[in-house]
Protein backbone atom coordinates (compact mmCIF):
# COMPACT_ATOMS: atom_id res chain seq x y z
CA UNK A 1 0.00 0.00 0.00
CA UNK A 2 1.54 3.32 -1.08
CA UNK A 3 2.09 5.57 2.04
CA UNK A 4 -0.03 8.87 1.98
CA UNK A 5 2.65 11.04 3.04
CA UNK A 6 5.90 10.75 3.94
CA UNK A 7 7.10 8.43 7.52
CA UNK A 8 8.24 11.93 9.30
CA UNK A 9 7.79 13.35 12.35
CA UNK A 10 4.71 15.60 12.50
CA UNK A 11 6.74 17.79 14.76
CA UNK A 12 9.97 18.08 12.65
CA UNK A 13 8.09 18.95 9.84
CA UNK A 14 6.82 22.09 11.94
CA UNK A 15 10.17 23.21 13.97
CA UNK A 16 10.47 26.35 12.21
CA UNK A 17 7.47 27.42 13.18
CA UNK A 18 7.66 25.94 16.92
CA UNK A 19 11.28 27.51 17.24
CA UNK A 20 9.56 30.94 16.60
CA UNK A 21 6.69 30.31 19.04
CA UNK A 22 9.28 28.58 22.03
CA UNK A 23 11.46 32.21 21.34
CA UNK A 24 8.20 33.82 21.80
CA UNK A 25 7.45 32.16 24.98
CA UNK A 26 11.17 33.11 26.37
CA UNK A 27 10.67 36.31 25.63
CA UNK A 28 7.29 36.70 27.31
CA UNK A 29 9.35 34.93 30.80
CA UNK A 30 12.58 36.85 30.28
CA UNK A 31 10.43 40.37 30.26
CA UNK A 32 8.29 39.47 33.52
CA UNK A 33 10.93 38.10 35.03
CA UNK A 34 12.82 41.63 34.18
CA UNK A 35 10.31 43.53 35.47
CA UNK A 36 9.67 41.97 38.55
CA UNK A 37 13.63 42.53 38.91
CA UNK A 38 13.00 46.49 38.54
CA UNK A 39 10.25 46.41 40.86
CA UNK A 40 11.98 44.80 43.61
CA UNK A 41 15.24 47.07 42.78
CA UNK A 42 12.87 49.80 43.48
CA UNK A 43 11.23 49.00 45.68
CA UNK A 44 14.08 47.34 48.27
CA UNK A 45 15.70 50.79 47.29
CA UNK A 46 12.99 53.08 48.22
CA UNK A 47 12.61 50.87 51.51
CA UNK A 48 16.71 51.33 52.48
CA UNK A 49 16.16 55.11 51.73
CA UNK A 50 12.81 55.16 54.07
CA UNK A 51 14.41 53.54 57.34
CA UNK A 52 17.44 55.55 56.87
CA UNK A 53 15.03 58.88 57.22
CA UNK A 54 12.63 57.07 59.60
CA UNK A 55 15.93 56.46 61.34
CA UNK A 56 17.22 60.38 61.45
CA UNK A 57 13.75 61.63 62.98
CA UNK A 58 13.92 59.02 65.84
CA UNK A 59 17.94 59.27 66.70
CA UNK A 60 18.73 61.85 64.96
CA UNK A 61 22.31 62.14 67.10
CA UNK A 62 23.08 58.24 66.89
CA UNK A 63 22.70 59.34 62.90
CA UNK A 64 24.95 62.25 63.43
CA UNK A 65 27.60 60.55 65.32
CA UNK A 66 27.70 57.83 62.30
CA UNK A 67 28.15 60.91 59.65
CA UNK A 68 30.49 62.68 61.82
CA UNK A 69 27.75 65.37 61.77
CA UNK A 70 27.49 65.69 58.06
CA UNK A 71 24.32 63.95 57.64
CA UNK A 72 22.18 65.57 55.20
CA UNK A 73 18.88 64.62 53.09
CA UNK A 74 19.67 66.64 50.10
CA UNK A 75 22.62 64.24 48.76
CA UNK A 76 20.31 61.52 49.83
CA UNK A 77 17.81 62.63 47.64
CA UNK A 78 20.32 63.62 45.14
CA UNK A 79 21.52 60.15 44.90
CA UNK A 80 18.00 58.23 45.20
CA UNK A 81 15.97 60.80 42.71
CA UNK A 82 18.19 58.63 39.43
CA UNK A 83 17.58 55.31 40.64
CA UNK A 84 13.81 56.26 40.80
CA UNK A 85 13.47 58.14 37.37
CA UNK A 86 15.71 55.29 36.22
CA UNK A 87 13.78 52.17 37.28
CA UNK A 88 10.30 54.36 36.22
CA UNK A 89 11.55 54.52 32.81
CA UNK A 90 12.67 51.16 32.99
CA UNK A 91 9.32 49.58 34.17
CA UNK A 92 7.69 51.28 31.63
CA UNK A 93 9.70 50.65 28.73
CA UNK A 94 8.95 46.56 30.13
CA UNK A 95 5.53 47.04 30.65
CA UNK A 96 5.41 48.25 26.93
CA UNK A 97 7.37 45.89 25.78
CA UNK A 98 6.00 43.06 27.19
CA UNK A 99 2.92 43.73 25.42
CA UNK A 100 4.09 44.28 22.10
CA UNK A 101 6.19 40.62 22.67
CA UNK A 102 9.34 42.67 21.50
CA UNK A 103 12.60 42.08 23.33
CA UNK A 104 14.83 44.25 25.02
CA UNK A 105 18.16 45.13 22.74
CA UNK A 106 21.25 43.15 24.57
CA UNK A 107 23.17 46.27 24.23
CA UNK A 108 20.85 47.99 26.66
CA UNK A 109 20.61 45.82 28.98
CA UNK A 110 24.15 46.29 29.47
CA UNK A 111 23.87 49.71 29.42
CA UNK A 112 21.73 49.12 32.22
CA UNK A 113 23.53 46.94 34.37
CA UNK A 114 26.20 49.63 34.36
CA UNK A 115 23.93 52.68 35.14
CA UNK A 116 22.18 50.52 37.73
CA UNK A 117 25.27 49.18 39.16
CA UNK A 118 27.14 52.35 39.65
CA UNK A 119 24.61 54.32 41.82
CA UNK A 120 25.85 52.46 44.64
CA UNK A 121 29.20 54.01 43.84
CA UNK A 122 27.84 57.65 43.69
CA UNK A 123 26.24 57.11 47.17
CA UNK A 124 29.46 55.46 48.20
CA UNK A 125 31.25 58.63 47.02
CA UNK A 126 28.95 61.23 48.90
CA UNK A 127 29.45 59.14 51.78
CA UNK A 128 32.97 59.46 51.67
CA UNK A 129 32.75 63.01 51.50
CA UNK A 130 30.18 62.81 54.45
CA UNK A 131 32.56 60.40 57.22
CA UNK A 132 35.86 59.80 55.51
CA UNK A 133 37.12 57.21 53.21
CA UNK A 134 37.88 54.74 55.72
CA UNK A 135 34.40 54.43 57.73
CA UNK A 136 32.53 54.75 54.79
CA UNK A 137 34.01 51.99 53.32
CA UNK A 138 33.60 49.90 55.92
CA UNK A 139 29.78 51.02 56.42
CA UNK A 140 26.69 49.62 54.41
CA UNK A 141 27.03 51.54 50.31
CA UNK A 142 29.45 48.57 49.89
CA UNK A 143 27.09 45.83 50.71
CA UNK A 144 24.78 47.79 48.56
CA UNK A 145 26.19 45.95 45.70
CA UNK A 146 24.63 43.25 47.25
CA UNK A 147 21.42 43.65 45.95
CA UNK A 148 21.81 44.62 42.72
CA UNK A 149 24.02 41.20 41.59
CA UNK A 150 21.69 39.32 43.67
CA UNK A 151 18.34 40.52 41.60
CA UNK A 152 20.95 40.41 38.47
CA UNK A 153 20.31 36.81 38.73
CA UNK A 154 16.63 37.78 37.36
CA UNK A 155 17.79 38.70 33.77
CA UNK A 156 18.37 34.89 33.32
CA UNK A 157 21.64 35.59 31.60
CA UNK A 158 24.78 34.45 32.84
CA UNK A 159 27.10 37.32 31.01
CA UNK A 160 25.16 39.96 32.59
CA UNK A 161 25.27 38.26 36.28
CA UNK A 162 28.59 38.25 35.64
CA UNK A 163 29.22 41.83 34.22
CA UNK A 164 26.82 43.25 37.20
CA UNK A 165 29.59 41.41 39.69
CA UNK A 166 32.85 43.17 37.53
CA UNK A 167 31.09 46.39 37.60
CA UNK A 168 30.87 46.30 41.45
CA UNK A 169 33.96 44.76 41.68
CA UNK A 170 35.82 47.41 39.69
CA UNK A 171 34.43 50.47 40.80
CA UNK A 172 34.27 49.11 44.23
CA UNK A 173 38.78 48.76 44.03
CA UNK A 174 38.99 51.81 41.78
CA UNK A 175 36.71 54.59 44.58
CA UNK A 176 38.40 53.01 47.26
CA UNK A 177 42.08 52.98 46.08
CA UNK A 178 41.93 56.42 43.81
CA UNK A 179 39.79 58.98 45.21
CA UNK A 180 40.37 61.01 48.41
CA UNK A 181 38.19 62.92 49.94
CA UNK A 182 39.09 66.25 51.50
CA UNK A 183 39.05 67.36 54.71
CA UNK A 184 40.35 63.80 56.29
CA UNK A 185 44.47 64.61 56.02
CA UNK A 186 44.83 62.19 58.81
CA UNK A 187 43.50 59.17 57.25
CA UNK A 188 45.86 56.15 56.16
CA UNK A 189 46.46 54.92 52.53
CA UNK A 190 44.36 52.28 51.59
CA UNK A 191 45.09 48.78 52.09
CA UNK A 192 45.45 47.58 47.87
CA UNK A 193 45.18 43.54 49.49
CA UNK A 194 42.00 44.08 51.48
CA UNK A 195 40.20 46.21 49.19
CA UNK A 196 41.18 43.59 46.48
CA UNK A 197 39.95 40.95 48.67
CA UNK A 198 36.44 42.05 48.87
CA UNK A 199 35.88 42.89 44.92
CA UNK A 200 37.02 39.46 44.37
CA UNK A 201 33.72 38.35 46.91
CA UNK A 202 31.70 40.89 44.64
CA UNK A 203 33.18 39.14 41.21
CA UNK A 204 32.59 35.92 43.13
CA UNK A 205 29.32 36.60 43.97
CA UNK A 206 28.17 38.00 40.35
CA UNK A 207 29.81 34.63 39.07
CA UNK A 208 27.67 32.50 41.45
CA UNK A 209 24.26 34.25 40.71
CA UNK A 210 25.06 34.12 36.90
CA UNK A 211 24.72 30.37 37.27
CA UNK A 212 22.05 30.71 39.18
CA UNK A 213 19.96 32.81 36.68
CA UNK A 214 21.33 30.04 34.05
CA UNK A 215 19.53 27.53 35.81
CA UNK A 216 16.56 29.41 35.96
CA UNK A 217 16.18 29.78 32.06
CA UNK A 218 16.63 26.91 31.53
CA UNK A 219 14.16 25.52 33.99
CA UNK A 220 12.10 28.20 31.77
CA UNK A 221 12.84 26.49 28.71
CA UNK A 222 12.46 23.60 29.94
CA UNK A 223 9.18 24.49 31.25
CA UNK A 224 8.02 26.06 27.88
CA UNK A 225 8.75 23.15 25.87
CA UNK A 226 7.45 20.59 27.96
CA UNK A 227 4.32 22.63 27.66
CA UNK A 228 4.31 23.61 24.25
CA UNK A 229 4.71 19.87 23.70
CA UNK A 230 1.78 19.34 25.42
CA UNK A 231 -0.33 21.87 23.94
CA UNK A 232 0.83 20.38 20.18
CA UNK A 233 -0.19 16.81 21.00
CA UNK A 234 -3.86 18.61 22.50
CA UNK A 235 -3.74 20.35 19.22
CA UNK A 236 -3.09 17.76 16.93
CA UNK A 237 -5.57 14.88 19.31
CA UNK A 238 -8.28 17.35 20.07
CA UNK A 239 -9.07 18.07 23.68
CA UNK A 240 -10.68 15.33 24.39
CA UNK A 241 -7.42 13.09 24.64
CA UNK A 242 -7.03 12.16 28.15
CA UNK A 243 -4.21 12.95 30.02
CA UNK A 244 -3.27 9.59 30.84
CA UNK A 245 -2.36 9.29 27.12
CA UNK A 246 -0.89 12.85 26.81
CA UNK A 247 1.51 11.61 29.22
CA UNK A 248 2.05 8.30 27.58
CA UNK A 249 2.72 10.50 24.28
CA UNK A 250 5.02 12.81 26.13
CA UNK A 251 6.70 10.07 27.50
CA UNK A 252 7.52 8.28 23.95
CA UNK A 253 8.97 12.14 22.60
CA UNK A 254 5.50 12.41 20.75
CA UNK A 255 7.10 11.25 17.25
CA UNK A 256 3.64 11.11 15.74
CA UNK A 257 4.59 9.63 12.47
CA UNK A 258 2.91 7.89 9.65
CA UNK A 259 2.40 4.11 9.36
CA UNK A 260 0.30 1.22 8.65
CA UNK A 261 -0.46 -0.93 11.81
CA UNK A 262 -3.44 -3.13 13.34
CA UNK A 263 -5.92 -0.67 14.74
CA UNK A 264 -9.10 -1.30 16.49
CA UNK A 265 -11.75 1.20 15.41
CA UNK A 266 -15.07 2.27 16.78
CA UNK A 267 -17.97 3.80 15.62
CA UNK A 268 -20.37 4.91 17.61
CA UNK A 269 -24.27 6.72 17.06
CA UNK A 270 -27.24 7.66 18.33
CA UNK A 271 -29.88 5.94 16.25
CA UNK A 272 -32.60 8.42 14.67
CA UNK A 273 -31.47 11.28 16.33
CA UNK A 274 -31.68 13.92 13.95
CA UNK A 275 -35.41 12.96 13.20
CA UNK A 276 -36.15 13.91 17.15
CA UNK A 277 -34.02 16.79 17.62
CA UNK A 278 -36.23 18.56 14.55
CA UNK A 279 -39.13 18.82 17.64
CA UNK A 280 -36.03 20.04 20.18
CA UNK A 281 -34.20 23.46 20.59
CA UNK A 282 -30.96 23.77 20.21
CA UNK A 283 -30.22 24.75 23.38
CA UNK A 284 -31.74 21.20 24.46
CA UNK A 285 -29.81 19.32 21.70
CA UNK A 286 -26.82 20.49 22.26
CA UNK A 287 -27.12 20.01 26.12
CA UNK A 288 -28.20 16.13 25.59
CA UNK A 289 -25.05 15.45 23.23
CA UNK A 290 -22.58 17.28 25.47
CA UNK A 291 -24.62 14.84 28.89
CA UNK A 292 -24.50 11.64 26.21
CA UNK A 293 -21.01 12.28 25.06
CA UNK A 294 -19.00 12.93 28.50
CA UNK A 295 -20.68 9.55 29.92
CA UNK A 296 -19.06 7.83 26.77
CA UNK A 297 -16.07 9.81 26.09
CA UNK A 298 -15.19 9.02 29.54
CA UNK A 299 -15.95 5.45 29.46
CA UNK A 300 -13.54 5.25 26.39
CA UNK A 301 -11.15 6.64 27.76
CA UNK A 302 -10.89 4.46 30.98
CA UNK A 303 -10.63 1.32 28.98
CA UNK A 304 -7.50 2.97 26.52
CA UNK A 305 -9.51 4.58 23.78
CA UNK A 306 -9.48 8.32 22.32
CA UNK A 307 -11.81 9.50 20.27
CA UNK A 308 -9.97 10.67 17.12
CA UNK A 309 -13.43 12.56 15.79
CA UNK A 310 -17.01 14.10 16.59
CA UNK A 311 -19.15 13.13 13.99
CA UNK A 312 -22.13 15.16 14.79
CA UNK A 313 -24.67 13.18 16.51
CA UNK A 314 -21.42 10.12 16.85
CA UNK A 315 -17.67 9.67 17.09
CA UNK A 316 -15.16 7.67 15.98
CA UNK A 317 -12.49 6.26 18.73
CA UNK A 318 -9.46 4.38 18.07
CA UNK A 319 -8.18 1.41 20.80
CA UNK A 320 -4.42 0.54 19.79
CA UNK A 321 -3.33 4.19 18.70
CA UNK A 322 -1.52 6.26 18.71
CA UNK A 323 -0.48 4.16 21.55
CA UNK A 324 -0.04 0.52 21.11
CA UNK A 325 -2.46 -1.98 23.26
CA UNK A 326 -1.72 -5.38 22.70
CA UNK A 327 -5.67 -5.55 24.22
CA UNK A 328 -7.35 -2.96 22.29
CA UNK A 329 -9.70 -5.41 20.90
CA UNK A 330 -11.04 -6.75 24.41
CA UNK A 331 -11.01 -2.99 25.14
CA UNK A 332 -13.09 -2.17 22.84
CA UNK A 333 -15.88 -4.82 23.94
CA UNK A 334 -15.75 -4.13 27.15
CA UNK A 335 -16.17 -0.27 26.39
CA UNK A 336 -18.39 -1.07 24.24
CA UNK A 337 -21.28 -3.33 26.81
CA UNK A 338 -20.02 -0.21 29.21
CA UNK A 339 -21.49 1.90 26.83
CA UNK A 340 -24.46 0.15 26.37
CA UNK A 341 -25.03 0.02 30.68
CA UNK A 342 -24.60 3.67 31.00
CA UNK A 343 -26.80 4.57 27.89
CA UNK A 344 -29.62 2.59 29.82
CA UNK A 345 -29.11 4.53 32.89
CA UNK A 346 -28.57 7.44 31.39
CA UNK A 347 -32.11 7.17 29.86
CA UNK A 348 -34.01 6.52 33.03
CA UNK A 349 -36.27 9.28 33.83
CA UNK A 350 -35.03 11.48 30.69
CA UNK A 351 -37.86 12.82 28.21
CA UNK A 352 -35.38 11.97 25.54
CA UNK A 353 -33.97 8.24 25.78
CA UNK A 354 -30.95 7.73 23.42
CA UNK A 355 -30.17 4.53 21.97
CA UNK A 356 -26.96 4.16 20.73
CA UNK A 357 -25.43 1.60 18.10
CA UNK A 358 -21.48 0.77 17.55
CA UNK A 359 -19.41 -0.92 15.16
CA UNK A 360 -16.20 -2.41 15.94
CA UNK A 361 -13.52 -3.97 13.56
CA UNK A 362 -9.89 -4.46 13.75
CA UNK A 363 -7.07 -4.71 10.75
CA UNK A 364 -4.90 -2.80 9.41
CA UNK A 365 -5.13 0.75 8.43
CA UNK A 366 -2.61 4.34 8.06
CA UNK A 367 -2.17 6.26 11.24
CA UNK A 368 -0.69 9.94 11.29
CA UNK A 369 -0.82 13.09 10.58
CA UNK A 370 -2.97 14.90 7.65
CA UNK A 371 -3.73 18.64 7.08
CA UNK A 372 -2.41 21.62 5.84
CA UNK A 373 1.18 22.86 7.10
CA UNK A 374 -0.62 25.70 9.82
CA UNK A 375 -3.64 22.97 11.01
CA UNK A 376 -2.83 19.04 10.84
CA UNK A 377 -5.00 16.22 12.57
CA UNK A 378 -3.91 12.62 13.42
CA UNK A 379 -6.21 10.33 11.72
CA UNK A 380 -6.33 6.61 10.67
CA UNK A 381 -7.21 5.64 7.07
CA UNK A 382 -8.15 2.78 5.21
CA UNK A 383 -10.39 -0.54 4.62
CA UNK A 384 -10.85 -0.54 8.41
CA UNK A 385 -12.24 2.29 8.95
CA UNK A 386 -14.97 1.64 5.79
CA UNK A 387 -15.95 -1.33 7.43
CA UNK A 388 -16.04 -0.33 10.96
CA UNK A 389 -18.69 2.79 9.34
CA UNK A 390 -20.75 0.08 7.16
CA UNK A 391 -20.75 -2.73 10.41
CA UNK A 392 -22.47 0.29 12.30
CA UNK A 393 -24.70 1.43 10.02
CA UNK A 394 -26.30 -1.98 10.02
CA UNK A 395 -27.43 -1.82 13.43
CA UNK A 396 -30.38 -0.07 12.16
CA UNK A 397 -31.04 -2.95 9.70
CA UNK A 398 -30.86 -5.56 12.16
CA UNK A 399 -32.51 -3.62 15.03
CA UNK A 400 -29.60 -3.73 17.41
CA UNK A 401 -26.75 -1.46 19.15
CA UNK A 402 -23.20 -3.47 19.05
CA UNK A 403 -22.57 -5.42 16.24
CA UNK A 404 -18.55 -6.51 15.63
CA UNK A 405 -16.84 -8.40 12.70
CA UNK A 406 -15.52 -11.56 12.68
CA UNK A 407 -11.82 -10.38 12.86
CA UNK A 408 -12.72 -8.86 16.64
CA UNK A 409 -14.64 -11.98 17.74
CA UNK A 410 -11.63 -14.20 16.77
CA UNK A 411 -9.39 -12.06 18.58
CA UNK A 412 -10.86 -11.14 21.54
CA UNK A 413 -11.76 -15.21 21.84
CA UNK A 414 -14.12 -15.58 25.23
CA UNK A 415 -14.80 -12.31 25.98
CA UNK A 416 -16.93 -12.05 23.14
CA UNK A 417 -18.33 -15.74 24.12
CA UNK A 418 -22.13 -14.32 23.74
CA UNK A 419 -21.95 -12.81 20.42
CA UNK A 420 -24.36 -14.42 18.11
CA UNK A 421 -23.82 -14.89 13.92
CA UNK A 422 -26.33 -12.53 12.51
CA UNK A 423 -25.02 -14.43 8.92
CA UNK A 424 -23.17 -12.71 6.46
CA UNK A 425 -24.28 -9.62 4.65
CA UNK A 426 -23.34 -7.72 1.02
CA UNK A 427 -21.51 -4.51 1.84
CA UNK A 428 -20.80 -2.04 -0.53
CA UNK A 429 -17.37 -1.77 -1.76
CA UNK A 430 -16.85 -5.88 -0.83
CA UNK A 431 -17.22 -8.63 -3.43
CA UNK A 432 -17.75 -11.24 -0.75
CA UNK A 433 -20.83 -11.29 2.06
CA UNK A 434 -19.23 -10.35 5.59
CA UNK A 435 -20.15 -12.27 8.75
CA UNK A 436 -21.94 -10.02 11.30
CA UNK A 437 -22.18 -10.43 15.34
CA UNK A 438 -24.24 -9.24 17.44
CA UNK A 439 -23.16 -8.67 20.62
CA UNK A 440 -24.49 -8.01 24.00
Amino acid sequence: MKMPWRRASQFSSQRPMLTDEFRSALTREMLRTELLRAKVLLITVSLLIAIILVSYWIFPSAIDRIWRGQFSLVPLLLSYAPLLMFEVSIITMLRRRLVQGRDVPHLGRYLGVLIETSLPTVGLYLQMNSMGSAQALAFAVPFAYFIFIILSTLWLDFRLSLFTGFVAAAELLAIAMLYRPPGFPDEPPPDFAFHLIRSVVLLTAGILAGGVGRQLRRQFETSIVAGGARDRITSLFGQHVSPQVVEQLLAAGTQVTGETRTVVVMFVDFRNFTGAARARSPEEVVARLDDAFAMLVDILERHGGIVNKFLGDGFLALFGAPIADPRAASCAVAAAREMLAAMQDNNAGQDWPLRIGIGIHIGDAVVGTVGSPRRKEYTVIGDTVNFASRLESLNKDFDTQVLISSAIRDEVGTDAIDAQLLGSVTMRGYAEPMAVWRLG
